[in-house]
């Protein structure tokens, strides 16, 4: 199998790469290669520039504003973004509902709805899990009864990522406690969040930061219309939903990103009579997680070329990317917090209430007041999508044969 990139596939990377660069500010590009939040302001405006040169859901079909791109084009496209530090559209939106409306939704809904996510119009978030219902989503407890043109929908909703900024969330909600089995009673269902009932409560996490939220539900009134597919079949949509949110989700780009900004770094870092860099034993840690990387990159490259002809079929070597690209982007966080020592131990920042003078950082160290709390952050993306556990069950069954 050839991997190397055709003279066509090398100019569209090129392309791309120049787009971002050009297009996307450079004061937002920097601030999230340095590791710091954008901010929901800064995350719309680039979702919106990608989308007016059609780059914000090239993934989907060409007649809701997708460009008919290969697995490659998409492979690179994805990539190129990761590297050059722009946010990537809101996964929530484009990756997850916008996929299922297409798949499931009537045409009103993706009328309406479609064009809003490509522009970032809405911030949707995901309103899945559940206290006691994570792994084991089908235990949900959230009920949606119907009363005439409408479902009542009471509950509870954990960890919804980003829910504070969102105005609509997508709910798996429970329509009927009696089906024979659990996952067959379950809907799924469109819920503005401005409506009468909804409450949002921030999850303040060890990093510092409320980047989860709980979200209740207290007879909150929906309209049946906003029903995607039918009733007591939302598990059909969520399990489409989760396959798509664990595609990318090795962030080889990401992950080369910050491995160059820690070689810049250390050799900057004092260390004995010279800089972190000379020190052989901290350079090996980076060449062996850059070599690792190289590795994922490769065998990703081996599954998109396998999918040159467009099957999209699940390929259980996803598992494989998603368990080695979470493990490496976790040791890429442990070098940089390595590397910030001392000073990574305590941190300031005015924007979110952390006293000035928490941590008096030195000349060319205003860099590791972001190590610990991405360092901590990090420590999810071995969970979600799916946790490491469950991706290696897959593996075992679906390529091992066990």
């Amino acid at each position: 199998m050839d991997l190397r990139f055709t003279p066509e596939e090398v100019a569209f990377r090129d392309e791309m790469r120049s787009f971002f660069r050009n297009n996307i500010p450079a004061s937002t590009r920097e601030r999230l290669g340095a590791g710091r939040h954008v901010g929901r302001e800064a995350w719309v405006e680039s979702q919106q520039i990608l989308n007016r040169a059609g780059l914000a859901v090239p993934h989907w079909p060409v007649q809701y504003g997708g460009r008919g791109w290969s697995p490659i084009q998409l492979f690179i496209y994805n990539e190129e973004m990761l590297k050059e530090n722009v946010p990537a559209p809101l996964p929530f939106g484009t990756h997850m509902v916008g996929p299922v409306i297409i798949a499931f939704g009537t045409e009103e809904q993706k009328a309406h709805y479609l064009p809003r996510i490509a522009n970032m119009d809405d911030w949707w978030c995901q309103g899945f899990s559940e206290p006691g219902a994570g792994s084991d989503l089908a235990s949900l407890k959230t009920r949606a009864v119907r009363d005439g043109d409408h479902y009542v929908i009471n509950g509870q909703k954990t960890w919804t990522t980003l829910a504070q900024w969102a105005n609509w969330i997508f709910v798996l909600a429970r329509t009927n406690p009696e089906a024979r089995k659990p996952q067959e009673g379950i809907s799924f269902i469109l819920v503005d969040m401005k409506t009468p009932g909804v409450t949002v409560r921030p999850i303040q996490l060890i990093d510092g930061e409320a980047e989860v939220n709980e979200v209740w539900f207290d007879d909150v009134r929906v309209p049946v219309a906003n029903l995607v597919g039918e009733e007591n079949r939302g598990w059909d949509c969520a399990k489409f939903l989760l396959g798509n949110e664990r595609s990318n989700i090795a962030r080889i780009g990401a992950s080369k990103s910050r491995l160059k900004r820690i070689r810049e770094l250390a050799r900057q870092v004092p260390a004995g009579d010279g800089a972190l860099w000379d020190d052989m034993g901290f350079r090996r840690r980076v060449n062996a997680v850059e070599v690792e990387l190289k590795a994922l990159e490769m065998t990703q490259l081996r599954v998109v070329a396998a999918d040159r002809d467009h099957s999209n079929k699940p390929n259980p070597a996803s598992s494989i990317l998603k368990i080695k690209g979470s493990e490496i982007q976790q040791a890429t966080t442990e070098l940089a917090l390595e590397m910030a020592g001392p000073f990574a131990l305590a941190y300031h920042d005015a924007e979110h209430d952390i006293p000035e003078g928490a941590n008096d950082l030195p000349d060319g160290f205003g860099w590791a007041d972001t190590a610990a709390p991405e360092y901590f952050n990090y420590r999810k993306v071995s969970i979600y999508g799916g946790s490491n556990e469950i991706q290696r069950n897959i593996i075992a069954k679906m390529v091992l044969g066990f």
